[in-house]
């Protein structure tokens, strides 16, 4: 008699769902205690998300930085590599997009720029992802450590970059000048009006496609290629991958590398499609954010996609709950925090007693088929 197996959508899905439903149930407890009705405090959330077209706008362009930041950690995890310096190289990527718009904003026509700002975003993040691949892959120094080494150092970079040199005369802001118009990405609003269509204004951009696209193109990487099949192998078994004939020292590298550059695009959303320049801390911890959406998307496109929507949908929508209630901003930190810890930590707390309902009920169906 051959043993009934739990699919994927049961121990993916439904677990996901549960574990956030608990997230959920432990943020009602803690708005009882800040004297916030939770079911008023979920319709707040929900409209201040989704409920209207500048709200939609915003949820999805925190969405575009989250899917950015969430595929660059996906992409190393598959190659058992926990790159933490997503922050840094997004940073890093940042410092690329910036040189294209200021030194060529002015010069170029957007259909140019775009592309050349893409590539430097992407090289910049790759280049500073790939020091700590190669510590790791020919020296054997461990990933954690220098990925997190170098996300102050690229924060110790910037800010004395934008002190002392991309600063302009007489400003005591620590950013760069604004870009040339022609450098900035449109913008969901104007393209819509473009074509006749009335849509509420909002940071969301362009950028949001290269995003998708970018969740597709990891997608044919990771399961429809020779080189994504090497990294997968690598992260099974580093010792039986060997033995096949896989080079370690290589795949270590192509996967920080390729992670480096999605972390790069991140700048895309941020500088060239909202902020204009180049800002201090404009990552705002999106790369540590990142670590999370990829442990909640599974380390899969579309996962990290979904998980996305829902960070946009904690950040949009505890900003009207702070704005409505007077709460501390910080209140979205700690909403994600509780569904980091039972998506992440807690995971698993669950998955025994799901697993036997299924079993419990799918041997139960199965034997009334056999009865008839």
């Amino acid at each position: 008699m051959s043993q009934q197996r739990v699919p994927a959508w049961v121990s993916v899905g439904v677990l996901s769902v549960m574990n956030i439903g608990l997230a959920f149930l432990v943020s009602a407890i803690l708005f009882y205690y800040l004297d916030i009705k939770p079911l008023e405090a979920a319709q707040i959330m929900w409209y201040g998300a989704f409920g209207t077209g500048e709200g939609i706008g915003f949820t999805l362009y925190y969405a575009t930085g989250f899917i950015f930041t969430g595929l660059a950690v996906a992409v190393a995890f598959h190659a058992g590599l926990f790159n933490i310096g997503g922050e840094g190289q997004a940073y890093i990527g940042g410092l690329g997009v910036g040189l294209v718009c200021l030194l060529l904003g002015d010069l170029l026509p957007p259909i140019l720029l775009v592309p050349l700002a893409i590539i430097a975003g992407g090289l910049f993040g790759a280049a500073w992802a790939f020091i700590p691949a190669w510590l790791q892959a020919k020296r054997g120094s461990h990933i954690v450590i220098t990925t997190i080494m170098f996300n102050f150092i690229a924060a110790s970079l910037m800010a004395y970059l934008l002190v002392d040199v991309f600063k302009p005369a007489g400003s005591m802001a620590t950013e760069s000048k604004v870009f040339a118009i022609n450098s900035w990405l449109p913008k969901m609003s104007e393209l819509a009006a473009g074509m006749g269509i009335e849509m509420s204004t909002s940071p969301l951009n362009i950028s949001f496609f290269w995003a998708l696209i970018c969740a597709a193109l990891v997608w044919v990487f990771i399961w429809h290629s020779r080189w994504g099949y090497e990294i997968r192998a690598v992260g099974a078994s580093a010792s039986a991958s060997a033995y096949a004939g896989i080079s370690y020292p290589k795949v270590v590298i192509l996967a920080m590398v390729i992670s480096g550059m999605l972390a790069g695009f991140f700048a895309l959303n941020v500088l060239q499609g909202e902020l204009h320049q180049i800002k201090l801390n404009f990552v705002e911890g999106f790369g540590f954010t990142g670590i999370a959406v990829a442990l909640m998307g599974r380390n899969h496109p579309v996962g990290v996609i979904i998980a996305s929507l829902l960070f946009g949908f904690l950040y949009q929508g505890g900003a009207e709950l702070s704005f409505e209630f007077g709460v501390d901003r910080n209140i979205v930190v700690v909403l994600q925090g509780l569904v980091i810890l039972f998506c992440g930590a807690l995971e698993h707390m669950l998955r025994p007693r799901i697993e036997q309902v299924y079993l419990a009920i799918a041997n139960r169906s199965t034997a009334q088929v056999k009865g008839v």
